[in-house]
């Protein structure tokens, strides 16, 4: 598996892209997706909710799991992709390309530092 150097990832194996100094497009990684298998339905949060680190917003149904979603930084979600909400089989296809949501936070740049790189993030699914 490989994993874009311009994201940043969580532990839970959520990855996060940096879009501008305020705002973080959120998605799940390529690991999270293969161990899930053929994603069937996905709920994410209404625009204007509120989240912390770490906190769930959402649930992502495979035909072998339901994995609770959560967020890799803090933030006012400012924008839900509706798109993959109604074709989550999207996931499967292209988990680094397809976002769920997009938050906003007047600290996401420095939210943004303190996630896994790609390298790190690598090392970390090698030794699960």
């Amino acid at each position: 598996m490989s994993y874009p150097s311009n994201l940043r990832y969580t532990k839970d194996h959520e990855w996060a892209e940096l879009t501008s100094d305020t705002t973080v497009k959120v998605g799940i990684t390529d690991h999270a997706q293969n161990a899930l298998g053929d994603v069937v339905y996905l709920e994410l949060p209404k625009a204007g909710r509120e989240l912390k680190s770490h906190e769930t917003f959402g649930v992502v149904e495979s035909i072998k799991a339901v994995s609770d979603l959560l967020s890799p930084v803090a933030g006012k979600v400012v924008e839900v992709n509706a798109g993959l909400a109604a074709d989550p089989i999207r996931i499967n296809q292209n988990p680094h390309g397809e976002w769920m949501l997009v938050l906003e936070a007047p600290d996401a740049k420095a939210q943004f530092a303190g996630l896994l790189d790609a390298t790190a993030y690598e090392t970390f699914v090698k030794s699960l």
